[in-house]
């Protein structure tokens, strides 16, 4: 099936799953979500796959083993490809609109310190700091988990001290649900983010591939 944009209803049915986020909605506009949502989803996935390569659709439903918040269902329809272990581009689907991106999700422990490192060696951190200053200066934004301090042994004078406190490091850009959103123009402005991206995920998938 060839992508042809989402249908108004992709976003009727997340604003109505965020005002009702039961299963019995769920039930009820299951054919929706199929339809509107999964299917057009999978089909855009399907043309920027000879790009970038795979494109996997994330689950509908949450893991709620570990989370205070007992809703069933994610509010929106994310799809990603991966290029290392929680690296790679994304896009999402929501009441709001669209999200494109692409980065480093989340690193913790040994990637977390491979990641602090190859930022902090001037080598590989400089060429760091210049794709960031680039894809900021071309209006995306760059976002992360950071930490509110210095990480420990870290100067408070060090060139790329704002890099260092990210524990992710990923930027995007977010689109209202305009008629375009309907079109198969939605291809083409995600492929133009994600490519616009691609010297990020490139840095850290070579500084932080999968182990």
């Amino acid at each position: 099936m060839s992508f042809s944009g989402f249908p108004d209803e992709a976003f009727v049915f997340y604003e109505g799953l965020e005002a009702d986020n039961s299963k019995t909605y769920w039930t009820r506009h299951r054919h929706v979500y199929d339809r509107a949502v999964k299917e057009p989803m999978a089909a855009l996935g399907e043309e920027l796959a000879a790009e970038f390569g795979p494109v996997h659709l994330f689950r509908p439903h949450r893991d709620v083993r570990f989370s205070k918040d007992k809703s069933p269902y994610k509010t929106h329809q994310g799809a990603y490809v991966a290029t290392a272990e929680a690296v790679g581009y994304y896009v999402q689907l929501d009441a709001a609109g669209l999200h494109v991106g692409a980065g480093l999700y989340t690193a913790q422990g040994d990637r977390l310190t491979r990641y602090r490192e190859a930022v902090d060696e001037e080598i590989s951190g400089v060429p760091l700091a210049k794709i960031v200053a680039e894809i900021r200066a071309a209006g995306y934004a760059v976002e992360g988990d950071r930490l509110k301090t210095r990480p420990r042994g870290v100067p408070d004078d060090h060139p790329r001290l704002d890099l260092l406190r990210h524990r992710s490091l990923h930027a995007g850009r977010r689109f209202d649900p305009e008629p375009w959103v309907h079109t198969p123009e939605v291809l083409d402005r995600v492929r133009v983010v994600w490519r616009d991206l691609t010297p990020l995920v490139e840095w850290l998938t070579v500084h932080l591939p999968s182990d």
